[in-house]
């Protein structure tokens, strides 16, 4: 009988029902989906670097004979190593694609992932196993031929197979911003297949026992720094994008959907309050009746235990299901890896019950009152409260208020919770679309930041490595242009060593470094300037000092910090050319940057950038992540309706009775929707105020997850929190107005004869 009971009861109450229902759904469905997802890109990486034994380290010498080889093995830290050659080269299309080729000497480290073909052959001197992404750009397939220009020397080799390599999963070159194979590829070759004598190995892929600090450290001390660097595997520029793009992606799994499901739950205890609150007269009637305390109680706990089970077993199931293929599917734009794989944690499972229970806990609260009172007590309509005079009444400024204000004040402190939940409702939703929406302008800004306020040039002209100063020269004259000099660098600091860039100006004005309000700054030719996201990953300030070397020197130089700078997505080191040379380094022009808009192809130049082409790139590098930021925003609208939908039928079941005493006292029925929308407008403003203000330390976060490149201070635009402002307000507006029709059809003489 109550299960019949509590169908009518779903059925005749099917909004709010659905309401929790949604709730439910929507707080498991976005921590599952993302959680698949993020947890899907942690197993992805793990399984594939497992399966090509991706080593544990870089160590780049020019100096890679068997000698070093042999001191490195007898470390006590060594596992196994392996050598490479990795050169760059230009494979033979009319576009020039960058191709990095590795000539290997074993292949049981960072193997090649083989999708078609013949599996990889050491043996083999007269085929290459090539990058699929480009092949597949370059409709070139096994049994093909392909030419490879190197040190001026032509190889023309069969293409034996095609597939993936871990260290290329996230590439990109001189010739393109992002990942463009049409433009940039890889092979793998045998060291058979040199084509210039004996093959000078540079590279030393090593995997090794313990940390990368303690291996970095037994390789200064046993071979005293014979060699130029060393690069563990979280600072291989493959692994680090990768690995950033999965932290950020698993912050939105650890922040907002625990917003979706606080909110569920509050949604829910509103809601059964309400429930119960209306069914009081029955309760009564079945206390009278016999039914005992406990089957009454577990009557009620089922309403809320079997809408959020159903809601949170079809966010469990679709969750997974749904969104991370839809990441996936912009993640393959960007990382070239063979599968992608869903992933599974038991924090899905345990949050999915959790939430049961706590829907189960929260039904209990909400009705182990009344189901404690008498039978005669219960059945009788609970008495309406009973407010003193507080502090804002006992000032003479009260009877200057308006009716309007006194009655929402006064309905307010009676009912404190109803309030608070109102108000904690708006504040989730104004927080998620602030973060989200603040996200969209912080691309924006960066964008603008880089390629505006620092970078102002019209064309970029990147060199070529075997460019010679009368071709530079030329093209500098002839494009109008300024000469740069951009190159990868290693920092260290308090035991910490990141991966950068060092800029070194030579008098220019289309590049200006900027300070944190954007303001350009000048470096002079004593002073080392330092990135701000660089000082604080490195632990220093101004006044500190650092070590730093240039990729492939073996020259490291210790270097006071003199002033820092801040760029939103270069982090590192700017000199000037005199100091450079007062360091004892060499200057080496790799760009030439001009206001002209240059077409024309220059020898000594590898590529041209125009500006548009760079913020396109920019452009297309973020929309992956502006796919989270819209369905967040998307689901934020959605609660906002969801909640202000439940304060609002909550409110004005509460209050019926007023409104109907109200009514008979001659109040119109517009001057009653005005005191509902006025109570809704006061809680969404306090939501809102508070919610803008962290909405903003919550978009700090996501910033601070966003890399080691990417630097920005979150700012909070005024169109982000006029948009924010108008979906909040319209929604809290459109949901008065839905009751517009229940005031008027209030039943006077029902409603004021409830409590007799």
């Amino acid at each position: 009988m109550l299960a019949k009971k509590m169908v009518r009861d779903i059925k005749n109450h099917k909004i709010q029902f659905i309401s929790i229902f949604l709730m439910a759904f929507l707080g498991v469905y976005v921590f599952v989906g993302f959680g698949a997802e993020s947890f899907g890109f942690e197993e992805t990486a793990n399984q594939y670097y497992g399966e090509t034994n991706l080593a544990d380290g870089w160590i780049y010498t020019s100096n890679l004979d068997k000698d070093f080889v042999d001191k490195v093995n007898d470390l006590s830290l060594t596992k196994d190593l392996e050598r490479q050659l990795v050169v760059n080269s230009i494979a033979d299309f009319k576009n020039d694609p960058d191709i990095t080729l590795h000539f290997l000497e074993d292949d049981d480290i960072s193997k090649f992932y083989l999708i078609k073909g013949d599996e990889f052959d050491l043996s083999d001197g007269d085929g290459v196993w090539l990058d699929i992404r480009f092949a597949e750009a370059k409709n070139l397939t096994v049994g093909d031929d392909i030419t490879f220009e190197l040190n001026g020397v032509e190889i023309t080799k069969e293409i034996r197979g095609l597939g993936y390599s871990p260290e290329h999963l996230y590439q990109t070159s001189d010739s393109s911003m992002i990942p463009d194979y049409d433009k940039m590829g890889f092979a793998y070759m045998s060291h058979k297949a040199f084509p210039l004598g004996e093959i000078p190995y540079n590279v030393l892929l090593v995997k090794y026992d313990g940390d990368s600090a303690s291996y970095e450290k037994q390789l200064d001390n046993d071979l005293g720094r014979d060699y130029s660097s060393f690069l563990p595997r979280a600072q291989h520029p493959s692994f680090a994008e990768f690995q950033d793009e999965t932290d950020q992606h698993k912050m939105m799994t650890d922040v907002i959907p625990v917003i979706f499901i606080v909110i569920a739950m509050l949604t829910l205890l509103t809601t059964m309050t309400r429930i119960i609150n209306a069914q009081r007269t029955q309760i009564g009637v079945l206390k009278a009746l016999g039914f005992k305390n406990r089957t009454i109680m577990f009557h009620y706990i089922s309403y809320g235990f079997w809408m959020v089970l159903a809601g949170g077993i079809l966010g469990f199931v679709l969750g997974p299901l749904t969104l991370p293929p839809i990441m996936f599917e912009e993640m393959a734009d960007l990382y070239s890896i063979p599968y992608w794989l869903t992933g599974f944690d038991m924090s899905f499972v345990i949050v999915t019950v959790l939430m049961v229970v706590l829907a189960a806990l929260v039904s209990y609260l909400a009705c182990r009152n009344i189901v404690n009172e008498s039978p005669s007590s219960a059945i009788r309509p609970k008495a309406p409260k009973i407010t003193t005079f507080g502090f804002l009444e006992k000032f003479g400024i009260w009877n200057k208020f308006s009716f309007n204000v006194r009655w929402n004040y006064r309905d307010a402190k009676r009912n404190k919770f109803r309030a608070l939940m109102g108000i904690v409702g708006v504040l989730a939703c104004t927080l998620i679309i602030v973060a989200s929406f603040g996200c969209m302008d912080g691309f924006d800004e960066m964008k603008d930041w880089a390629y505006g306020d620092i970078n102002h040039y019209s064309s970029k002209l990147v060199l070529e490595d075997n460019a010679t100063a009368s071709q530079i020269d030329y093209v500098v004259g002839e494009v109008d242009g300024e000469k740069l000099m951009e190159s990868a660098i290693e920092i260290k600091a308090n035991d910490v060593k990141k991966s950068g860039v060092v800029t070194v100006l030579d008098d220019n004005n289309l590049y200006t470094p900027t300070d944190d309000e954007k303001n350009p700054i000048e470096i002079k030719d004593s002073e080392i300037s330092l990135s701000k996201k660089m000082s604080q990953l490195l632990d220093v300030e101004v006044g500190d000092t650092v070590k730093w070397h240039i990729m492939g020197s073996d020259k490291w130089v210790s270097t006071k910090i003199d002033r820092i700078h801040s760029d939103p997505n270069s982090q590192g080191i700017i000199v000037t050319k005199e100091k450079l040379d007062d360091l004892g380094l060499d200057y080496t022009t790799t760009s030439i940057i001009s206001s002209k808009d240059v077409t024309e192809n220059y020898t000594g130049v590898k590529t041209i950038f125009s500006m548009d082409s760079l913020t396109d790139s920019w452009d297309t590098m973020m929309e992956s992540s502006m796919s989270i930021i819209y369905m967040l925003a998307g689901f934020a609208a959605l609660l906002s309706v969801i909640v202000l939908y439940n304060l609002g039928l909550l409110s004005f079941t509460e209050i019926k009775r007023e409104f109907a005493t109200l009514k008979v006292l001659g109040f119109k029925s517009s001057h009653l929707r005005k005191l509902l929308l006025t109570q809704n407008l006061w809680f969404t403003t306090i939501g809102f105020i508070i919610g803008v203000p962290l909405g903003r330390e919550v978009l700090q976060y996501l910033w601070g997850t966003m890399g080691d490149s990417f630097y920005l201070n979150a700012h909070i635009s005024l169109k982000t929190i006029i948009i924010t402002f108008l979906i909040v307000y319209v929604v809290s507006i459109l949901v008065n107005l839905m009751f517009s029709g229940k005031i008027k059809r209030l039943d006077m003489v029902e409603s004021l004869k409830d409590n007799e």
